[in-house]
């Protein structure tokens, strides 16, 4: 029998280095405006839809749960509303919390200090959400638009961007939270078109799955979902389950004799095994 590690095709382990899987489903809530919400985007294609895809492909078992509250147009004092008009509807705590805002802020002209104070009880607010988890939380950076057709390349835009960036940069390192920055990106507009969605001006599906994979990279996932990479010992016992939840074997897991994916508990961690 050979056990072999889930994650051999995203990156090379010690052949018992696994991911843990959570005790709770994941839940991700994300917070902003239309970048987050998906302006001509399919609902499975938001960034916090292919962060939960992603997440689930990398072997963390889990009913995902993923809230939304963005609105197209949204500033920071839309967001504060708007989170409050739907309280009552969101968990009190989450796995995940992604927060964006700001675009919205710079495009109507308002004031770049009433953004700093704005964005930073947003960001208490996200924070409020992950039980004040700095790990829990990640703010990403504002994508810049002049890289659209609607944009038009507009160097003025881009200053903008860039100046409502440094503010919540600034703030979000001060709380220790992790800060994606995924604005490169977004420059890439005009070289790649499809990274910019139909209507001209939002990012496609395609660019969301970019700013994933900077998600992934900028911040310490296994901090964020609570998963460890335990070693597993081949000569203690162990208890097994298959994909269903079904209890299939306790004892040495040398002398387990199944095959194919299965859920191991040793050392009270859970983690997901190939047997074969």
């Amino acid at each position: 029998m050979k056990i072999l590690p889930y994650f051999l095709f995203f990156c090379m382990t010690s052949a018992f280095a696994q991911i843990t899987i959570p005790d709770e489903p994941i839940s991700i809530l994300g917070l902003g405006d239309s970048y987050t919400y998906a302006e001509s985007v399919a609902t499975e294609g938001r960034w916090a839809e292919q962060l939960a895809d992603s997440l689930e492909k990398r072997g963390v078992l889990m009913d995902t749960i993923v809230d939304i509250v963005a609105v197209t147009g949204w500033r920071t004092d839309n967001l504060a509303n708007g989170i409050k008009e739907k309280e009552d509807e969101l968990q009190d705590s989450y796995s995940l919390v992604g927060l964006l805002i700001g675009v919205n802020n710079l495009y109507q002209g308002r004031s770049l200090d009433v953004y700093k104070v704005e964005f930073e009880e947003l960001l208490k607010t996200a924070l409020s959400y992950a039980d004040n988890d700095t790990n829990r939380v990640f703010v990403i950076s504002i994508p810049d638009y002049a890289y659209t057709p609607f944009g038009g390349g507009s160097e003025s835009v881009s200053i903008g961007i860039d100046t409502f960036n440094a503010v919540n940069l600034e703030i979000t390192e001060s709380y220790n939270v992790p800060y994606v920055d995924i604005t490169p990106i977004s420059r890439e507009g005009f070289n790649d078109t499809e990274l910019v969605a139909t209507d001209g001006l939002h990012p496609s599906a395609k660019q969301y799955s970019l700013w994933v994979s900077e998600i992934l990279k900028q911040t310490n996932i296994s901090e964020l979902t609570n998963i460890i990479s335990p070693t597993i010992i081949t000569d203690h016992n162990c208890m097994i389950w298959d994909i269903l939840g079904k209890k299939v074997y306790e004892g040495n897991i040398n002398n387990f004799e199944g095959e194919g994916l299965y859920i191991v508990e040793q050392n009270n961690a859970r983690t997901q095994m190939v047997f074969q």
